[in-house]
């Protein structure tokens, strides 16, 4: 059994550019986005100088899924990812459509939260009626998604460069300034028999989870993904290792600069982090977070196009919408129902209902891309030659993991 995409005789296929720094560069830009830049404050907030160890303890939850997803991609690589993991792992037409359009809101819900928030970034720079940003961001970002996956991902890339480049100007500040950085490391490092720090660390560790969303969604660009047997689990991976990293630094050096109480009462922590470390304005800051932003809408509107696509080319939605541009090689029309969804979301809903409601989905798609999995390996679906292979417990967890967080999530 294999999820092949049906793509007629006659059809454009898509193009097949994405090399392993390529998709990392992806993955980093649809990861990182704009998350890092307020939830530091949120998580200093809960669990104080303690908050970067809510970051490991949020990437070792996050760590099962993400294996998850690195067998499901090198046993299926087609567009529409969780659709057609959950169509191999339950049987079900039906439930494979529903993951498809949950994936699909996901990302058009997503990419109209953060085009709420780069338009006040963008806002404090040029005096625009936000429904005016909103169209000229959204429709940017769309035009350059049709371009091309290449360029699209060229462009993404230079703006995961550029946002990751901020955290470490951050990083980089921390331990060059007169704050003694290196001397109080061992200040954030929680003891283990006090409970109380640790169910805080823990706290933080359910907000810090949402900064790691954005992962899953490299697994909808296999089609356009060199040998993606191989490359999207070590893509996964490596993105996952990266932003672990980086959250983990970057927080170390904030809590450490700047008091937690302050920290989490702040609306812009990490440019508080940088006037404070530089005495220079925050603006540099603000200006990077209109990439980190602008970069998300890109990665996420690519997303969820290729899903449509995918879905498409599988009779699960008119075949019109799995059609391919003979000239720039991407689903133009997909693209195009995307961004109109997308800004119609953003004006229409508050940035705060947007955000709670792509945690829920998001979290829904990863339990049942982990349950899909677990009945592959039941059943015992042979694997393609070179696909990575988790052990039988690691989409237990997964699973286990992801339905106490949509538990946990409802009930806070």
């Amino acid at each position: 059994m294999s999820a092949e995409t049906k793509t007629p005789p006659d059809a454009t296929p898509l193009r097949r550019s994405l090399n392993l720094p390529l998709l990392v560069l992806y993955g980093l830009g649809t990861t990182i986005g704009a998350g890092i830049y307020v939830l530091v404050g949120a998580a200093a907030g809960r669990a104080g100088i303690y908050a970067p160890m809510a970051f490991i303890v949020a990437a070792f939850a996050i760590a099962p899924t993400a294996a998850t997803y690195g067998e499901l991609a090198g046993r299926f690589p087609v567009a529409a990812g969780e659709a057609a993991y959950v169509k191999e792992g339950f049987n079900s037409k039906w439930m494979s459509s529903l993951v498809g359009w949950l994936v699909i809101l996901s990302g058009v819900v997503a990419s109209a939260t953060i085009a709420i928030g780069c338009a006040g970034y963008l806002r404090t720079f040029v005096d625009l009626p936000l429904p005016w940003a909103l169209t000229l961001i959204i429709f940017a970002m769309g035009m350059m998604a049709i371009w091309g996956i290449l360029e699209s991902v060229l462009l993404a890339a230079l703006f995961t460069l550029i946002e990751a480049g901020g955290l470490f100007v951050l990083i980089w500040a921390g331990m060059t300034s007169e704050i003694e950085l290196s001397s109080r490391v061992w200040e954030t490092v929680p003891p283990l028999n006090d409970a109380v720090i640790w169910f805080g660390i823990a706290n933080a560790g359910l907000l810090a989870i949402f900064a790691f969303i954005g992962f899953e969604d490299m697994v909808n660009v296999a089609e356009e993904t060199r040998n993606p047997q191989s490359t999207l689990p070590r893509a996964i991976f490596w993105t996952l290792g990266i932003t672990t990293a980086l959250y983990t630094a970057v927080t170390l050096v904030a809590v450490v600069a700047v008091q937690p109480a302050e920290l989490a009462a702040s609306e812009a922590p990490l440019s508080l982090v940088f006037e404070r470390l530089t005495g220079m304005t925050p603006a540099a800051i603000s200006a990077i977070a209109i990439f980190a932003t602008l970069n998300t809408i890109l990665v996420q509107q690519i997303m969820a196009s290729r899903v449509i696509y995918g879905l498409a080319r599988q009779n699960m939605l008119p075949a019109v919408l799995g059609r391919v541009s003979s000239i720039t090689k991407t689903p133009v029309l997909a693209t195009l129902l995307v961004m109109a969804a997308t800004l119609v979301l953003a004006v229409a809903f508050p940035i705060g209902e947007l955000a709670e409601l792509t945690s829920q989905i998001v979290l829904a798609i990863w339990a049942l891309a982990n349950a899909a999995l677990l009945l592959v390996k039941w059943r015992r679906v042979p694997a393609p030659p070179n696909t990575f292979i988790a052990p039988l417990w690691v989409p237990v967890l997964g699973l286990i993991l992801s339905v106490i967080l949509i538990v946990i999530s409802n009930v806070v």
